[in-house]
């Protein structure tokens, strides 16, 4: 014979049912937690291997957007992505609040995502390293405007990737994989507007050029050292950097305050025709 069971009872086992199958699911789109193996400093990172991660990005027609870039030196010159000013008509820097200071000029790399923008001025350049001496889990810091906002990301180096071209256009690069541990409070979603800006290590110095994300894992892409290092020397631009500040995981969300507020790094504006 059946014990009478409370109603109470009841309802308390079905509402945690209910809540069970609504939260147990409600990670799925978060970032997964950085593995165990960056936990700490480790291995210097190896060169690029046909067996590294490939990573697919789908090139499409320009289109006007925002991204970032950051000066390399006190002539005008700054760094960002080939894909935040490829195709536009025209390019145009955030000096101010409301005030853009247009590019005399933009040199696209054919062999990376980078692109150079030339303008009367870049006061405060950041330190630029591009020594192939990174570790698997040295901390990175990347700064710049995630969806035309100022924001920045916390993150650890993961690995080398292979980054796949396709569509307007084809083409397949080394870059680094970093993965993220924090990031702006209240942003969501995509960091998409952070291309082209700078990923900082601890000590300030700037060790790549963010090129793409994978929100649903928690990656975010930079050019490597390498690749930055080439596309510098071909363009013959000179990198003369202010003395670097210091970023750590309590500070970094100060000191990206600090780069963009002093114009180190600065929103990126692209027209399209129609």
């Amino acid at each position: 014979m059946l014990r009478w069971i409370p109603d109470w009872i009841i309802y308390a086992l079905v509402l945690a049912v209910v809540l069970w199958a609504i939260f147990s699911g409600g990670t799925d789109d978060a970032p997964p937690p950085p593995p165990e193996a960056i936990q700490e400093e480790g291995a210097m990172l190896p060169p690029p291997s046909a067996f590294d991660e490939r990573v697919l990005v789908q090139v499409t027609s320009p289109k006007s957007g925002i991204g970032t870039a950051f000066a390399i030196n006190n002539r005008g010159q700054w760094l960002t992505a080939r894909h935040v000013v490829e195709g536009c008509n025209d390019v145009a820097l955030l000096v101010a609040p409301g005030q853009y200071d247009p590019a005399n000029s933009v040199v696209i790399s054919e062999k990376y995502d980078l692109a150079l923008i030339e303008t009367d001025t870049s006061p405060n350049p950041a330190t630029i390293n591009t020594e192939n001496d990174l570790r698997v889990g040295t901390y990175g810091f990347h700064v710049g405007y995630p969806q035309g906002r100022p924001g920045e990301a916390a993150s650890r180096l993961l690995s080398r990737s292979n980054l796949i071209s396709r569509g307007r256009r084809s083409n397949s690069e080394s870059v680094l994989a970093w993965a993220e541990t924090g990031r702006t409070r209240g942003l969501m979603g995509s960091l998409g507007g952070l291309s082209g800006g700078p990923v900082y290590d601890e000590t300030g110095a700037v060790r790549g050029v963010i090129v793409a994300e994978s929100a649903r894992r928690g990656r975010i892409y930079t050019a490597a050292p390498e690749a930055v290092a080439e596309f510098i020397k071909a363009t013959g631009a000179e990198t003369i950097g202010e003395a670097p500040r210091s970023f750590s995981s309590s500070t970094y969300g100060r000191e990206a305050d600090y780069a963009r507020r002093n114009l180190q790094v600065v929103k990126v504006a692209c027209s399209v025709d129609d």
